[in-house]
């Protein structure tokens, strides 16, 4: 039976994860995060790769706190940068497998298309920098890891932007959502599933490395989600268009961040549902 170490355990990709992992009887799950393996001590990793045979590493550890990055970018590069390669490095030597999780933020957000993968990178943030400085640091000790780039991920687990919709719909009369930040929700049930559907590549030998972009299908404005959200969730409440200069943020986020997941879907056949659709499923298990 071959071994899935998942870091990261406790966020919303780690627990959408571990909801799908009875489904995968022919694995063995193991769920770290930070008070069971800290993935910044080479030592650490090494003996848990080694003494539990681990065959496939799922990195879903981050620090996603995008404007707190901007004062602590230190902190945020250990996270993102630095145990990114740790990971890698120990993966690599132990002839296991690699999938990282990394982020629409590589990019400035000006393209007036979706994103591929080849397309050039500029990081507009520290968060933006140091997942960047992950991925290059990846593909150099793991060469044949593969990266998943994703964006504006929300679930039934944690605090996220859904979470937080409902609950200012039901406090307040009226909410103000950028409508000039444009991309796609991703669903972290879908993600899941896709991240799943990879691991099972590799005990076909159909496991190709590189970078992938996965998101749901569809194109939204944060306001668009907003409406949406509320729409589905029955309540009353008016939204109002505004502009990313009317609601500044320390950190500057990407105005466009569509990514195109053509090479994900070709590469391992996977169906990629709208975000509508998605959207209900999560919302029906809140």
């Amino acid at each position: 039976m071959k071994t899935i170490l998942v870091t990261g355990a406790n966020g919303q990709l780690g627990n959408s994860i571990r909801l799908f992992a009875g489904k995968y009887s022919g694995y063995n799950f193991l769920f770290t995060d930070v008070d069971t393996l800290d993935i910044t001590d080479p030592a650490a990793v090494r003996a848990m790769i080694k003494d539990n045979g681990v065959n496939y590493i799922l990195n879903c550890a981050a620090y996603t706190a995008v404007d707190k990055a901007e004062d602590d970018e230190a902190l945020c590069r250990r996270i993102n940068t630095f145990a990114v390669g740790v990971l890698g490095k120990a993966a690599h030597e132990a002839g296991a497998k690699m999938i990282h999780i990394s982020t629409d933020y590589v990019f400035s957000g000006t393209n007036c298309r979706p994103y591929v993968e080849t397309d050039a990178t500029r990081p507009v943030s520290a968060y933006g920098r140091t997942k960047l400085a992950g991925e290059e640091i990846l593909q150099e000790v793991c060469p044949d890891a593969v990266i998943i780039r994703t964006a504006w991920l929300y679930s039934e687990f944690g605090n996220n932007f859904v979470k937080t919709v409902l609950r200012l719909g039901k406090e307040r009369d009226e909410l103000g959502f950028v409508f000039d930040q444009i991309g796609t929700p991703t669903y972290a049930g879908d993600l899941a599933a896709a991240i799943l559907t990879v691991v099972d590549s590799g005990e076909r030998d159909a496991f190709v490395p590189g970078i992938y972009h996965f998101s749901n299908e569809g194109v939204c404005s944060w306001y668009d989600f907003t409406v949406k959200i509320l729409e589905v969730a029955g309540i009353e409440c008016r939204v109002r268009p505004i502009e990313t200069k009317d609601y500044p943020t320390k950190a500057v986020r990407p105005p466009y961040s569509v990514l195109n997941k053509r090479k994900i879907k070709e590469t391992y056949g996977i169906v990629i549902p709208h975000w509508e659709e998605s959207l209900r499923v999560c919302m029906e298990k809140l």
